[in-house]
């Protein structure tokens, strides 16, 4: 399985609207692909539409129901705050390997597989393993989503950091435009590309997914 893992230097960032992008991107190219968010916090059916959940549905063309509301997040929880912590409040658990069996069995045979995590790469999924221990449990490929505030380059650099300590090397790291930002995304990418190797992606304000980025996905899943 070719799975990319959509993960951020903090919540807010624009991992949604990069999974969006892509599952978008790849359908224009006729490329099947597959995506789920396996655990969300903060969702309340009322607002279903507007969740994370609901736009990834959107995105792939699928009815917003129950069934597959579950077939892209079975772990839902009410309170907006890190997926452990809401878990505990009702009273529920996830494990690392209940996730992880769920992320490999919603994978189809010859899709390529985006994984959106729940909050940062460092965010507690469950009681005893984060977004990064899901990664590497999953042997997934790393895509890093970080903004363009003020203070980002020291948070992607030190999430990047984070990943390579255990041996999961970024795949490559998407700059998502910020509403403010203190200077221009190149200068930004500059910044960054000069302590990391990592191959670094531009994504303006609601703009579309870099095609370089797209096709960076489909020469990684052709190369499996």
């Amino acid at each position: 399985m070719t799975s990319f893992f959509i993960t951020s230097t903090g919540t807010g960032i624009g991992k949604t609207y990069v999974t969006c992008g892509l599952i978008a991107a790849l359908q224009k190219r006729g490329i099947p692909v597959d995506a789920v968010k396996p655990v969300i916090s903060g969702f309340e059916v009322a607002d279903a539409p507007a969740s994370d959940t609901g736009l990834i549905l959107k995105a792939l063309g699928r009815e917003l129901d129950e069934v597959n509301i579950g077939g892209v997040s079975p772990w839902r929880f009410a309170a907006g705050i890190s997926p452990d912590m809401a878990a505990a409040r009702e009273g529920r658990s996830v494990s690392l390997e209940a996730v992880t069996a769920f992320c490999r069995e919603s994978h189809h045979r010859g899709r390529i597989c985006l994984i959106e995590g729940a909050g940062g790469v460092m965010s507690p999924i469950g009681q005893d393993f984060s977004n990064l221990d899901l990664i590497i449990a999953l042997n997934a490929h790393a895509l890093l989503v970080s903004g363009t505030y003020l203070g980002t380059i020291s948070h992607t650099l030190t999430a990047c950091e984070a990943l390579k300590a255990r041996r999961c090397n970024p795949w490559s790291v998407v700059l998502s435009q910020s509403e403010d930002s203190p200077v221009t995304m190149a200068e930004t990418a500059q910044a960054i590309r000069r302590f990391t190797r990592e191959p670094t992606y531009l994504m303006p304000r609601f703009a579309e997914v870099p095609e370089d980025l797209v096709e960076a996905i489909v020469n990684t899943h052709g190369s499996r």
